[in-house]
């Protein structure tokens, strides 16, 4: 019986490796998928998996507002550890035709912005899945505070964060002890990237994510909070 209670006791404790292992080669196998946005500390959980299963399912939202930066990062990972199964989704054209023909949504309208371009997307690339791994941290956000290392969606689907109880400094020594790369806008000064309309420099330093849909009270773009937990 999948006893979520203890599963999370028992890996609360345990490092994110150990976390992976745990749902890519046992509990979760065959029927699990990482979702990257390629953006600041990505390389982490990229890196753990390639020595885990370097042909597991990597699951990129092309929203076709990334910076450039973003998308040669990416290239320059996939290639690096040697990734071989990225799957790109993007948002439909029917809904950028509907709503967002002048592309111009994202000035008038952040959250159907990222209804269309992430959320739709995202669902569509979880659809047969049991398991989804996604990189936050307790540390990233209000919102995020109460997250847990395995936690149970509607549909059956379990969300696995094995680095929720890291810190933004703890992804940065990871990825100096393993000699990984950084994010291009990384040395620029920027700590967490999404779409390049709605990212700008931090306003605030203890608040990584202050530069995120500056000007506006949105903390999250929906991907993970569009989902009822159980």
């Amino acid at each position: 019986m999948f006893d979520l209670d203890n599963i999370n006791k028992k890996y609360e404790a345990l490092g994110p490796e150990e976390v992976l292992k745990w749902a890519i080669g046992e509990e979760f196998k065959g029927k699990v998928a990482l979702s990257s946005s390629f953006g600041i500390g990505s390389a982490v959980l990229l890196h753990m998996v390639s020595r885990i299963d370097p042909a597991i399912k990597v699951i990129f939202i092309n929203t076709g507002c990334h910076f450039k930066e973003t998308l040669k990062y990416k290239e320059e990972l996939v290639s690096l550890l040697k990734l071989s199964n990225i799957a790109e989704y993007a948002p439909s054209e029917k809904d950028l035709e509907l709503f967002d023909p002048d592309r111009t949504l994202f000035e008038k309208h952040h959250d159907l912005c990222c209804a269309i371009r992430k959320v739709e997307p995202i669902k569509r690339s979880l659809k047969g899945l049991n398991a989804w791994i996604s990189g936050i941290m307790r540390s990233q956000a209000k919102t995020r505070k109460g997250a847990h290392r395995v936690e149970a969606y509607e549909g059956g689907l379990f969300k696995v964060n094995p680095l929720v109880n890291w810190t933004s400094k703890d992804s940065f020594h990871y990825m100096e002890e393993n000699d990984l790369p950084h994010h291009p806008l990384f040395e620029k000064g920027y700590s967490s990237i999404g779409c390049e309309p709605c990212t700008f420099l931090p306003t605030d330093e203890n608040d990584e994510r202050s530069g995120r849909w500056k000007g506006a009270s949105k903390t999250e773009c929906g991907l993970h909070t569009f989902m009822e937990k159980k």
